[in-house]
């Protein structure tokens, strides 16, 4: 390195104390203003940092990576997913990218059982209601929902916070059901009481809730295609605390409008932040603003790793959650 301290680049505001120490250990250039970096931002940051950490609000293409300074070595990704980063032409770059996985799991499984508990309870309306003043007391036909338990619980992707999920959603009675390209030891099955379907096809026309908890990459973009959909009961219900680009959201939308789906709950989008308008005055759907991995301790954790994988790579070693080839 040509510097005595690693010169790292942060793109957006962390919490307070994991920037603290990364100003003890490293030379840091920091993003007070909290605002995404634009394109020509990110080309300037890694024309003269050592280390890049990014967050999912930033899109490093292969264009991006060829402006890349000679120091650069290090994407040490504040986040687990790594879909915004092309990590293929990086590495022909020489340039390493690192993640921090395992930290969210619970967080996020979290909020995808407060939205399969939300959604067909019908809780957006009834709050809704409350907070415009229109309720107008009790009625034995008001907001009638759908019972939990007995109902069938799809997860695509029984990773690590699909096997969370199922663990909350067994003691509510939910039966739980998966989908993953191979099939789960079968001690974890037989832990979760989980139903492995080779085919995902015949596990979504049996199942009432299905909860989405795969990554994105090219084999799972619209995975959830307009015909899948269609093979979904007409009162069944989609919860996404994943990634958008999974789901095809334009006939998702179509089939919920038309009554062809119970509801929605989604934290993620396909198109980022740009939410397809249509969605949002369905009184069915519940909308959050990304925020499944949310928590103050999550964030933190989410830091330490990121210091670890740099202080590792400052040292002359690989960063212990370097992404490997494997991993695309």
């Amino acid at each position: 390195m040509p510097s005595a301290r690693t010169r790292v680049v942060v793109t957006r505001r962390l919490p307070a104390q994991v920037e603290a120490r990364m100003q003890e250990l490293f030379d840091v250039e920091l993003n007070a203003e909290d605002r995404p970096m634009t394109a020509e931002e990110l080309a300037g940051a890694m024309s003269r940092a050592d280390v890049l950490v990014p967050t999912i609000t930033d899109r490093i293409d292969a264009r991006l990576l060829a402006q890349a300074g000679p120091d650069l070595r290090l994407i040490a990704n504040y986040g687990a997913g790594f879909d915004h980063i092309d990590v293929a032409t990086a590495l022909q770059r020489g340039i390493m990218v690192s993640n921090t996985p395992g930290v969210l799991a619970e967080d996020t499984a979290d909020m995808a059982m407060a939205l399969i508990l939300a959604v067909p309870r019908r809780v957006p309306e009834g709050a809704l209601m409350m907070q415009r003043g229109e309720w107008e007391g009790w009625s034995p036909t008001a907001l009638m929902g759908h019972r939990i338990a007995g109902k069938k619980l799809g997860i695509l992707g029984l990773g690590r916070i699909g096997r969370a999920v199922a663990r909350r959603a067994r003691p509510f009675g939910l039966e739980i059901h998966y989908h993953n390209r191979r099939r789960v030891h079968p001690d974890i099955e037989a832990e979760l009481g989980a139903t492995w379907w080779e085919s995902l096809d015949q596990m979504l026309a049996r199942i009432d809730i299905l909860s989405i908890n795969v990554p994105h990459t090219p084999s799972t973009f619209h995975l959830m295609n307009a015909r899948r959909l269609k093979l979904m009961k007409r009162d069944a219900y989609i919860v996404n605390t994943a990634r958008g680009e999974v789901i095809d959201e334009n006939a998702l939308t179509r089939m919920l409008r038309a009554g062809e789906l119970g509801g929605a709950g989604l934290d993620v989008y396909e198109h980022g932040h740009d939410v397809n308008p249509r969605l949002r005055d369905l009184p069915n759907v519940l909308l959050l603003p990304h925020m499944s991995s949310a928590t103050f301790e999550g964030r933190l954790e989410m830091g330490e790793k990121v210091i670890i994988n740099i202080k590792t790579f400052a040292d002359g070693h690989r960063p212990p959650d370097q992404v490997v080839p494997a991993m695309l």
